[in-house]
């Protein structure tokens, strides 16, 4: 597995040259660039922009894997929903230009007002519509597993199934209340380990929030190889941090 850093929390405030440096000094080998965050990284970025920030990364020896969007599909609102599917598909053109791997989508409620499974199945074919413009432009397309409502295991197996398309993906996100009785996430990791694209990491030192073992152990039994990304608070020194995380997350690799 690769070890990411997700720029939602710790990177938010960070230009794409400071995310390069403080990932290189860690050793983080990746990042996720969450849109409408300090690094601006935009669907308004010239042709010129995106090579230029293109080339930081590569220079830098820093993946830039996917783009952390929150666009998400569960609005009754017919012109937002067509709104979001379309803004989605720019950024896939984004994510191409500057390198990545994917894009990361999100459903974030189920509206009152609608019948469950209706909006449901309406993310699910939302989601196979960009996960079709996404493999078009060799982009996969991650659904985080997130939301109040939506981010129940269950309920994203039925948007997967309703999506139905060999790029759609999700990101497993490492809720707190996966766990049963027992305090395993096995059961609810069965239901989506056949689609995981990329993984949510937080806080690996609070092993009451999370199983974090049995995560590491259940990724590595399924052969999962891919970004393992710390999504979590910032430091006021965090490269200190990042080392420390960095060695917390090898020796649940070499345990799993």
């Amino acid at each position: 597995m690769k070890l990411g850093l997700v720029t939602y929390q710790m990177a938010a405030q960070w230009d794409v040259d400071t995310i390069i440096k403080n990932c290189r000094e860690s050793g983080f080998q990746g990042v996720e660039l969450r849109t409408t965050h300090a690094h601006k990284v935009e669907e308004n970025l010239t042709k010129a922009e995106r090579a230029e920030v293109r080339k930081k990364f590569t220079d830098g020896g820093v993946t830039a894997y996917g783009l952390g969007t929150a666009f998400d599909y569960h609005t009754p609102d017919a012109v937002k929903l067509r709104a979001d599917i379309e803004a989605t598909k720019r950024c896939i053109e984004l994510a191409k230009d500057i390198g990545c791997e994917g894009v990361k989508i999100r459903p974030n409620a189920l509206p009152p007002e609608v019948p469950e499974e209706k909006t449901l199945e309406q993310i699910g074919r939302s989601f196979r519509e960009v996960a079709a413009a996404g493999k078009d432009a060799g982009q996969k397309i991650w659904m985080e597993v997130h939301g109040k409502d939506t981010c129940r295991p269950d309920r994203m197996r039925k948007i997967v199934d309703y999506a139905d398309h060999s790029n759609a993906y999700v990101t497993w996100n490492c809720n707190s209340g996966e766990a049963d009785a027992q305090g395993s996430v096995r059961a609810n990791f069965e239901l989506l380990k056949h689609k995981i694209g990329c993984v949510h990491i937080q806080e690996l030192w609070d092993t009451k929030r999370y199983p974090w073992q049995e995560i590491f152990t259940l990724l590595k039994g399924s052969g999962y190889e891919g970004w393992t990304s710390y999504e979590g608070p910032g430091s006021a020194d965090p490269v200190f941090v990042m080392k420390c995380y960095r060695r917390i997350w090898e020796l649940y690799q070499q345990r799993a």
